[in-house]
């Protein structure tokens, strides 16, 4: 098993998570602005940190897989 596997698996992960949790935050925002009275910006903050917690223990257990299949098959 290649030493560098588990920095690219980090590394994939942490990146895949910020982008889950970007796109969450889009949306969640433009339903803030949409209804301030029904969501709130602190709904926003706390789905955001959920959706990267759970992004990251998905991302966590997927990604290895792949990376060390695409190194195995260079």
């Amino acid at each position: 098993m290649d030493k560098n596997l588990g920095y690219w698996s980090v590394l994939a992960s942490v990146a895949t998570s910020l982008i889950i949790v970007v796109l969450f935050y889009i949306s969640g925002m433009q339903k803030v602005s949409e209804n301030p009275a029904m969501y709130s910006a602190v709904d926003v903050y706390g789905g955001a940190v959920f959706a990267f917690i759970l992004s990251m223990i998905v991302s966590a257990s997927i990604w290895p897989g792949i990376i060390e299949k695409y190194k195995k098959s260079s």
